[in-house]
């Protein structure tokens, strides 16, 4: 750091705030200082620094799978805010009792160093009742966090303590209740009133709030509530659900966007006609929605917002203050007017 500084005729106090990206620097003293790191062949000794400063700039993220659209788009999310403030990021996979749950990831986790580590949708059920070691600080993504709307014991209730239901730490989530309404608001403005549902895994705080959304919906106009269909976050599950689905439903609103292109793979082989016999809504708007055929209507979960919100939660070291990130409808051909 010392022979930087030299080469960029700069004091060592500005050479490690450009190392540890500290907004106090001119630019054109920071392009200066990185010139001179380029040439010196200098790369900062991650070790050393958490000698140091007792920060090891790692972050651990801990997920059931990776198998799922959902959780391999937040795993993309939380890797690009982690880069862009210049923390590494260590994933550990967790099923069960099997490799020691939450509690192996967490030792695991900390045998590693890391200053933090983020919870990820499905893994925050195995991790409720979990006490983190001492001083790792923890996000959860998808969990229980405080609102207006949750009522006591009910979905999206929260511990006296305002914990995510048994897991320690921030809670970050998706408004997953407000996009299912904004979905079955939409079909009623098309004059849909039987509006069936195929929900996502019942261990699934993302599956249950966007249930929640749909029978509150539902249950706001008046309406019969049939109890939903229900399978995994995949196409496969969608394409089951269509052969089941009975002869007055007019519109679907499907948990996410896999299991829509399921429902409209299966609707098409049963000859129903989308959006003309049934609409069919989804959840996510991945990237391939638009290409559904037809186009999908449906919820977009902002991913990235989420994966930020989550690292900067831990960078940021805001303990116990929520996030709830927005969401919005996406309207395409896949839903129409009531037949």
């Amino acid at each position: 750091m010392a022979d930087v500084a030299v080469r960029a005729g700069v004091s060592g106090q500005t050479v490690s705030r450009v190392v540890n990206r500290s907004p106090r620097v001119d630019p054109d003293t920071r392009r200066r200082v990185e010139a001179a790191m380029a040439d010196l062949g200098y790369r900062p000794h991650r070790a050393a620094r958490a000698l140091r400063t007792g920060r090891s700039q790692t972050i651990g993220l801990i997920v059931s799978t990776l198998a799922t659209v959902g959780n391999s788009r937040m795993l993309q999310a939380v890797s690009d805010a982690a880069a862009s403030r210049g923390l590494a990021l260590v994933v550990v996979t967790v099923s069960g009792r099997a490799d020691g749950g939450v509690a192996g990831a967490f030792e695991r986790l900390g045998d590693q160093g890391v200053d933090g580590a983020i919870v990820l949708n499905e893994a925050t059920l195995l991790a409720r009742g979990v006490v983190p070691p001492v001083g790792l600080r923890l996000v959860v993504v998808d969990t229980p966090v405080p609102h207006p709307r949750a009522s006591s014991g009910g979905p999206g209730a929260t511990a006296a303590d305002g914990s995510a239901s048994g897991t320690r730490g921030t809670a970050v989530q998706t408004d997953h209740a407000t996009g299912a309404r904004l979905a079955i608001e939409h079909l009623f403005a098309l004059g849909h009133t039987r509006i069936r549902h195929l929900a996502g895994p019942s261990t699934s705080f993302a599956a249950a709030e966007r249930e929640r959304g749909w029978r509150e919906a539902l249950a706001g106009a008046g309406l019969e509530v049939v109890e939903p269909l229900r399978g995994e976050w995949t196409s496969s599950a969608g394409f089951r659900a269509a052969g089941m689905l009975d002869a007055d439903a007019t519109a679907v609103f499907c948990a996410n966007d896999q299991m829509a292109l399921g429902m409209l793979r299966g609707l098409a082989q049963r000859g129903l006609d989308v959006p003309g016999r049934v609409s069919v809504v989804g959840f996510d708007d991945v990237s391939d929605a638009r290409d559904f055929r037809p186009p999908l209507t449906t919820v977009r979960q902002d991913f990235d917002a989420l994966g930020e919100a989550a690292v900067a939660a831990l960078a940021d070291d805001a303990s116990g203050v929520p996030a709830i990130i927005p969401v919005r409808l996406i309207e395409r051909a896949s839903t129409g007017p009531v037949p």
